[in-house]
């Protein structure tokens, strides 16, 4: 019997997801995914959950850091290319925003109409939440006028009420709040360009978060996960206020 002719299981679509996972099979995690979310009651596990998000990052990740690799050479030879090749260099960044407006609008097609409506209230609905704020600024990042305003327009709602919710379901130190509020302050930075309140955010999640990581029920590898993103609110903390100095 060929392979394409099987009917899988769920633990099956997980286990091929892991696999692919490990091939860094990207592609190929989601369709295992979206076969789970069409035959399922939709809400996925926390490995499924992880899976997803893994691999629409590591997707988006590398289209972000070829378009920024473009962007960069362009600005840098600005006035020593000539105009021909500027006009290439568009070319390339374009087929590059295609990509990354393609991937993004797949996975909010899987947020908006099935994972966040089903997702409980608390973490799920904060970490899908925070999904759709973050592939909102991305598409954000890679487009321009109207189109940008608007991207960056949704994504700050997504982020806002991402952010309220867990500040009413989620201890300050939980790693998804953590994560919120690490992400949300780079859209106020990148997005808005407004470093001040990129610091502020930044620096309130920080401190409520020191004050409470102690909690017992942080350990293992919530704790790691907490600390780790602590470190990271740190360190853009500190960049980004000698910004505004």
């Amino acid at each position: 019997m060929s392979p394409t002719n099987v009917t899988l299981s769920r633990l099956d679509c997980l286990f091929l997801a892991k696999v692919a996972d490990q091939a860094e099979r990207y592609q190929d995690v989601i369709a295992q995914l979206k076969q789970v979310i069409a035959v399922s009651d939709i809400q996925l596990t926390i490995d499924e959950r992880n899976l997803l998000s893994i691999a629409y990052k590591n997707i988006t990740a590398a289209f972000r850091a070829s378009w920024r690799s473009i962007d960069t050479l362009q600005r840098a030879q600005m006035h020593h290319l000539p105009r021909q090749e500027i006009v290439l260099m568009d070319v390339q960044k374009e087929r590059i925003e295609d990509d990354i407006a393609t991937t993004c609008k797949d996975v909010l097609g899987l947020l908006e109409s099935y994972l966040i409506p089903s997702a409980e209230t608390g973490e799920e609905k904060v970490f899908y939440c925070k999904m759709r704020g973050d592939y909102y600024r991305y598409l954000a990042e890679a487009s321009r006028g109207k189109s940008r305003e608007e991207y960056a327009s949704t994504s700050l709602e997504a982020y806002k009420f991402a952010y309220k919710h867990a500040l009413n379901t989620l201890d300050p130190a939980h790693p998804t709040r953590l994560g919120l509020a690490l992400n949300f302050a780079v859209y106020y930075h990148d997005i808005l360009q407004s470093p001040e309140r990129a610091c502020y955010l930044a620096k309130h999640a920080f401190d409520e978060a020191v004050s409470s990581v102690t909690d017992p029920m942080f350990t293992g590898q919530i704790l790691e996960d907490s600390l780790m993103i602590l470190h990271l609110l740190k360190d853009d903390l500190i960049l980004w206020s000698s910004e505004f100095r």
